[in-house]
């Protein structure tokens, strides 16, 4: 089993000769495992006031201290914490719809949901994953030979071009640069993640059901009746 690390969140810390190495060159810590499953969230550019960023990575530095003054990666336990953390804390606030929200477009957010959809089950297993106002989760695990950081490179770079033609503001930074991961423990913590995943746009007050949320793994199209085909919105469901 290797086990990857993003050293500069921890003051560079850690040898050459550890089995924990850099995989990414942004600040939050990345533990990476081959074979891992990794619960993922990436936000639009802009969503986090600056303000607001500087208080979270202040408490995130609480949470990371004990890691940092020992120079190693972090323990489970930590991890869990950190899980916590930005759940309540990060997601929360972009639950409540701050900042840009590109995402409610549904021209937008199919092109997303497509480019997801594109190379599940050849590059990535996609367990769960859903599309929010602006942001997204995903449970997903990479294949052999392929690599957390490319996939989300690919996805990345990709939807944020063919979002900026179809809102007509080429050039334009579409997500934030750095993303959160989690590498997934076991199975438990592989249905709390799919769990959390899924029933975000519920959390959110989007919908009532996971399962009527157009963009997600679990969305599933209502059977049309003969009195529903008369009606434009038929098997449709409305971005909030």
């Amino acid at each position: 089993m290797q086990i990857f690390l993003n050293h500069e969140a921890f003051g560079n810390a850690g040898a050459k000769s550890s089995s924990f190495r850099s995989s990414y060159p942004y600040t939050l810590p990345h533990l990476k495992r081959e074979g891992g499953t990794y619960f993922v969230t990436f936000r639009l550019f802009g969503t986090l006031p600056t303000e607001l960023v500087v208080k979270l990575k202040r408490e995130r530095e609480i949470i990371l201290e004990q890691a940092l003054a020992a120079k190693r990666p972090l323990t489970w336990q930590e991890r869990e914490e950190l899980f916590q953390w930005y759940s309540r804390r990060v997601d929360g606030y972009l639950d409540a719809g701050h900042g840009e929200c590109f995402l409610r477009q549904p021209e937008v957010a199919g092109m997303i949901a497509g480019a997801f959809r594109y190379f599940d089950g050849l590059r990535y297993d996609l367990r769960a994953w859903v599309i929010m106002p602006n942001h997204v989760h995903m449970v997903v695990q990479p294949m052999p030979e392929q690599t957390l950081s490319e996939i989300l490179h690919s996805w990345k770079s990709y939807t944020a071009k063919e979002a900026n033609k179809i809102l007509k503001r080429p050039g334009c930074r579409f997500w934030q640069k750095e993303s959160y991961d989690h590498l997934v423990r076991n199975d438990v913590d592989l249905a709390r993640c799919c769990t959390y995943t899924t029933m975000n746009p519920v959390k959110a007050g989007l919908c009532d059901r996971p399962e009527d949320w157009v963009w997600s793994s679990l969305y599933q199209k209502p059977v049309e009746t003969k009195q529903d085909a008369s009606s434009p919105a038929a098997g449709t469901a409305t971005l909030r």
